[in-house]
């Protein structure tokens, strides 16, 4: 049937239409949902990276855009005032400028250089660096701590990239003038925070450094894309905090004097190295002291070897006859010796190997402790202590003395001397101890000792800090009692003062007083070749004014001198200076 067989035909034509249709939709929907699936992905990976910019890593990245824009350096505290004991400023921290420059601004800097070496000084070839610096440089120091009235000149120039920032620069009125005890600084640089900063180096600027630097604050400044700051982005994050004052015991006036009389007193025995120093007995507070050659902190260009020290407190060496003293007093406490007491002296004496002579030539003579300690006899005071004191019990009061042991002076580099341990005593050793050889000590701790002399047996911690004016502490120094036995005291004393007017040191005396002190010639010991050197000695004299109202002290010396000369002169001149100064009358 033709009707049948179409119709058949038909119904298949359909259902192969609809088979093709479904395959067409079926690939058609595969591909849209591949198209679709890639759309999410990537979606999905835009907004995760959005997630991780603006949420995970965007404190991260904000910092770092600020820190981009940000110049930040330390801002230096004002460095605390030293004065004198009268309130004279002997270092002070002045108002200067700091002069900085950001090189993104400046189009010309030869030009610029030019006009800095114009207000600051120096050559255009020294500012050459900072002003023209790498591509993106935004900050770069011109110059630190600059007078202030350079950099005012300087800022009226208004240069492009030149900028400006508060400082302060050390000073030092009286220059050369007490430089020892005052001492100095040094800048220090610490490049990866970009601070400069101020650090003692000597003296009382050293050894107080801790007190006097204070605390740094910090100081930021943000700066636009092309360098230039943003306006209000200034700010100081941390306030520095001001180091303290202190006021010390020097009075500067007197000082300069003693300097005077120190370089004449070298100059008379013909060498260019010599210490003073001058100390109140009664509390240790130390009026003067200095050593040459000299040391200027205000300008540095020159510096004599060292200058920088404070000699009677860093250098050691073997004092010589002024330490007769001690042995004596050592005698006269124990009761052992009057001053009249007698002792046979020959020629000279032998001990393992060795000869122990005077200063002079003489036969065998009789000489009481008076006259030992007058002439300064080796052999005497050898005799006088192997004899009625023992050398054990000597070496116990050199300790008891505490001249082994620090002072504990508030200055930096004290040493401590050399003594043998008296297990290993000779013979020889103990002679040459009694006058002082083959021990060593530093100035300080024989002034102590004198010093104890004039205060009642006590020996007190010799200084120079006073007080700290801001929070009114005063420090409190120790004391000991070295000397018990206190009727050894005026004796010792008076025969102190036979050295004066009938011995070795008439030059120290002074028209109307009672001086009393002890001099020495000391042998250098030559470390080069051993024994004692030939060719020099080191001289020294220490005393005071006794019967007076005077507490003080005063070693004075002179290094490797050629021949056997005095600094009695020298201090003759100290004191003389004391006596008019501070209304020192006889009692």
């Amino acid at each position: 049937m033709p009707g049948t067989r179409g119709n058949r035909k038909a119904s298949r034509d359909a259902r192969d239409a609809a088979s093709n249709f479904e395959r067409y939709v079926s690939r058609g929907s595969n591909r849209a949902f591949v198209v679709v699936m890639i759309f999410l992905a990537l979606a999905a990976i835009f907004f995760l990276r959005l997630v991780y910019l603006q949420v995970i890593v965007a404190g991260e990245y904000s910092s770092q855009a600020e820190e981009s824009r940000t110049v930040g350096f330390y801002v230096e505290p004002r460095r605390g005032t030293i004065y004198d004991r009268n309130g004279h400023i002997l270092a002070i921290s002045v108002d200067a400028t700091t002069v900085y420059a950001n090189p993104s601004e400046i189009t010309e800097p030869g030009t610029t250089s030019r006009a800095i070496a114009e207000a600051l000084g120096g050559s255009a070839s020294d500012y050459a660096d900072a002003v023209s610096a790498g591509e993106g440089t935004t900050f770069r120091f011109v110059k630190r701590k600059a007078d202030t009235k350079a950099a005012e000149k300087l800022r009226e120039m208004e240069l492009p990239g030149i900028y400006f920032i508060p400082d302060t620069r050390r000073e030092y009125p009286y220059g050369q003038t007490g430089g020892q005890v005052i001492g100095a600084c040094s800048v220090e640089v610490n490049e990866e925070t970009n601070r400069e900063y101020y650090v003692g180096i000597c003296g009382l600027e050293m050894y107080y450094n801790t007190i006097l630097s204070g605390t740094p604050g910090y100081y930021e400044s943000e700066i636009g894309a092309d360098g230039t700051p943003i306006p209000g982005g200034v700010h100081e994050s941390k306030a520095a905090v001001e180091g303290q004052d202190i006021v010390i015991s020097i009075d500067i006036e007197f000082q300069e004097e003693l300097e005077r009389d120190l370089q004449l007193g070298v100059k008379r025995v013909q060498v260019k190295s010599g210490s003073a120093v001058v100390m109140d007995a009664t509390n240790g507070e130390i009026y003067a002291a200095a050593s040459s050659p000299f040391f200027n902190p205000a300008d540095r260009s020159k510096v004599p070897e060292g200058s920088m020290q404070l000699k009677a407190v860093t250098n050691l060496f073997e004092p010589g006859s002024i330490f007769k003293t001690v042995s004596a007093t050592a005698l006269l406490e124990e009761n052992a010796m009057s001053p009249d007491t007698k002792v046979t002296c020959p020629p000279y004496i032998e001990a393992d190997g060795y000869e122990v002579s005077d200063a002079w030539d003489h036969e065998e003579v009789v000489y009481d402790l008076r006259t030992i300690i007058a002439m300064s006899s080796n052999i005497g005071i050898s005799l006088s202590v192997e004899k009625y004191l023992g050398f054990k019990k000597f070496y116990d009061y050199i300790l008891k003395y505490r001249l082994n042991t620090l002072t504990g002076i508030d200055y930096p580099g004290e040493q401590l001397g050399y003594l043998l341990d008296f297990d290993y005593w000779s013979r020889v050793q103990g002679y040459n101890v009694t006058f002082g050889q083959g021990i060593s000590i530093n100035a300080m701790q024989i002034l102590c000792f004198y010093g104890a002399l004039v205060n009642d047996g006590y020996a007190v911690t010799p200084h120079f800090l006073l007080r700290k004016p801001q929070t009114g502490e005063v420090p409190e120094w120790e004391s000991h009692e070295i000397i018990e036995n206190k009727k050894a005291i005026p004796t010792m004393t008076s025969m102190l003062q036979s050295v004066v007017t009938d011995g070795t040191g008439e030059d120290a005396a002074i028209e109307g007083y009672d001086c009393a002190g002890k001099t020495s010639t000391a042998e250098i010991y030559d470390e080069k070749n051993g024994g004692y050197r030939i060719d020099a000695v080191n001289i020294a004299f220490t005393g005071f004014i006794a019967n007076s109202n005077s507490p003080l002290v005063c070693f004075c010396s002179a290094d490797e001198v050629p021949a056997d000369r005095h600094v009695t002169a020298m201090f003759h001149d100290i004191m003389s200076h004391a006596i008019d100064r501070y209304n020192i009358v006889p009692e």
